[in-house]
């Protein structure tokens, strides 16, 4: 079994005549968009839309499959000057494409009847969400010409802050017990059964990011005021407008899951008291212990093992997802192990062009790593239920990208749960805990704090300190007497690279939305069984075309009433109930 993902199927390397072919059909099909701009005014509705779609769908397919096998090349190796040079090249490309873009974004926004059309044309009909979400988009856009500009300045602006924080977060050196380490393998010594292992490596993981504190500030507060000025530019109220606007969610959907998950925060911090006690901490969890195994140390699994618990477990679900996840394992899908250079934590990005997904993760052998893989695997299984959709209906909203991937966690942990009994239950229970608190009360902490940064970055420029102060007040809102104020993560700002890119803020409370809405609709599967399978790739097919309130109706639920949101934590709570009895 390959341990390193397969990527010469896309290209053979930057000197392959294929991607040469495809980066001179890019710039060419740019050329075509910006001659039938400037021809569209002299045709017929109909006319105009079939020829300046064409050029956008292709320009669409290459830009995605040229940033992506940079952006897989880069992840596992973020020092190779020669992808970053590329990379630049495409960004350069990417500026030059912005005001075509932009004018042709205008003038399908003055198409009068979306509907009339799409009875005409058949691609018009593909893309009747898109146009009429487009004409909304368009309210926010600027002159061609100040697009360009914003676009080219970005390259030595947000997204180079951007890249100067993977670089360094994935170059940390950390000092550990006399040697060197990267950030990523003491991160996963978080996991450890020893508790002397795990407080000297959050000690250690803490000491090193004075190495790059500053850089890593001085990123963080160029990228925010970047967003911050172009929202206020493009009319938006805030950058959470935008987001929303952006994920096609509405603030009624935020405030309701918020509100709920406000309530239930004292379930979670019994659960982290009664952790910390079962440790032997009387004032709280610290938090070096958020990830400690409880009893014994669990099993580990090879691979091959992995893989056979995997495809045991799902098939249960639907035979398609286990078949996806043997395919995932035998065609060098996956890049398993963590190596210098490499980025940490974990991810899946599809490739459309080959129906297959690729998927980083920084494999460890524990059964966190195994819920890693079927959470990752979650996500190729949502991006083949897209496979019959055309290039531009292929990304779906921030929030539903999360619903898949912690579907397939959940359902993991309740088959592994149905035999179990003792101590391996309480170590399922508490894994499966410690989980939900990471995307429940860790992701709403998470939301605190970018809150912050925001409404404060707009009067002041936070240097490190302050945005350790900043991230400390949010965990302690969030986790309450649950946590061991003495023993916080000062620098989660500075370990997650969400924070950091320019093009997308508030990456944190999709991550509480996935959980919750994935609970939701493992209680529909429990109550339905078969039946509910179809539905289920059905409403992910659909999840381009849809706001994240239309996804939630097609599964017969209300997601602005916050009784849906509290019927999943109740759910959790039981879990929590039965944890400390058992504890």
């Amino acid at each position: 079994m390959k341990t390193e993902w397969i990527l010469d199927v896309i290209y053979m390397g930057l000197d392959d005549p294929a991607y040469a072919a495809d980066v001179a059909s890019l710039e060419k099909q740019i050329a075509t968009l910006e001659q039938e701009v400037y021809r569209a005014g002299d045709m017929g509705d109909k006319e105009a839309v079939e020829v300046l779609l064409a050029p956008m769908e292709e320009m669409e397919r290459l830009f995605r499959q040229l940033g992506l096998y940079l952006g897989l090349r880069q992840s596992v190796d973020t020092e190779d000057g020669d992808i970053m040079a590329a990379t630049n090249r495409l960004r350069r490309i990417m500026a030059k494409a912005a005001p075509v873009q932009s004018a042709a974004k205008k003038a399908l926004a003055g198409i009068p009847d979306v509907d009339a059309l799409a009875e005409e044309s058949g691609i018009v009909r593909a893309y009747s969400f898109l146009l009429k979400e487009n004409q909304k988009e368009a309210r926010h856009l600027l002159d061609d010409a100040v697009e360009e500009m914003i676009s080219s300045m970005n390259m030595t602006g947000g997204a180079a802050w951007g890249q100067l924080s993977s670089f360094l977060m994935s170059t940390l050196a950390v000092d550990y017990k006399g040697e060197t380490s990267t950030l990523s393998e003491i991160r996963n010594l978080a996991y450890s059964p020893d508790g002397e292992i795990r407080r000297a490596a959050y000690e250690a993981e803490l000491a090193a990011y004075h190495k790059i504190e500053d850089a890593m500030a001085f990123s963080m507060n160029h990228i925010k005021a970047q967003v911050a000025m172009l929202c206020e530019k493009r009319g938006y109220a805030s950058p959470l407008a935008m987001t929303l606007a952006e994920a096609r969610m509405s603030r009624g959907t935020l405030d309701a899951m918020l509100g709920a998950i406000e309530e239930y925060l004292p379930v979670f911090r019994r659960y982290l008291k009664k952790k910390g006690e079962a440790l032997g901490h009387a004032d709280g969890l610290p938090w070096y212990e958020l990830f400690a195994p409880l009893g014994e140390a669990g099993t580990t699994y090879s691979l091959a093992e992995a893989k056979r618990y995997l495809l045991n477990s799902f098939v249960q679900f639907t035979p398609d997802m286990a078949d996806l996840m043997a395919e995932a394992f035998d065609e060098g899908w996956i890049d398993f192990y963590p190596r210098k250079g490499k980025e940490g934590g974990a991810f899946c990005a599809g490739v459309p062009g080959l129906k297959q997904s690729r998927i980083l993760t920084n494999y460890d052998g524990n059964f966190g790593s195994i819920g890693t893989l079927a959470h990752e695997l979650g996500h190729a299984y949502h991006n083949r239920q897209l496979e019959g959709q055309r290039p531009m209906n292929q990304d779906y909203p921030m929030p539903v990208a999360e619903t898949a991937s912690t579907f397939n966690e959940i359902h993991l942990v309740r088959s592994a749960l149905k035999d179990a009994e003792g101590a391996e239950r309480i170590r399922l229970l508490e894994n499966d805990l410690m989980e939900r608190t990471q995307c429940i009360v860790d992701i709403y902490s998470r939301y605190l704090f970018e809150t912050a940064v925001f409404e404060q970055g707009q009067e002041t420029f936070l240097m490190a300190a302050d945005l350790k102060k900043l991230m400390t007040e949010a965990q302690k809102k969030a986790y309450g007497e649950g946590l061991d104020a003495d023993y916080l993560h000062p620098y989660m700002w500075a370990c997650k690279s969400h924070y950091y890119s320019e093009e997308l803020s508030f990456y944190n409370f999709p991550y509480a939305f996935g959980a919750l809405f994935a609970i939701g609709l493992y209680g529909l599967f429990q109550k339905e069984g078969e039946g509910f399978v179809p539905k289920y790739k059905a409403m992910l097919a659909a999840t381009p075309c849809c706001s994240v309130e239309d996804a939630g109706a097609m599964m017969g639920v209300d997601l602005e009433d916050a009784a849906f949101w509290r019927e999943g934590l109740a759910q959790i709570a039981d879990m929590v109930e039965e944890f400390c009895d058992l504890v």
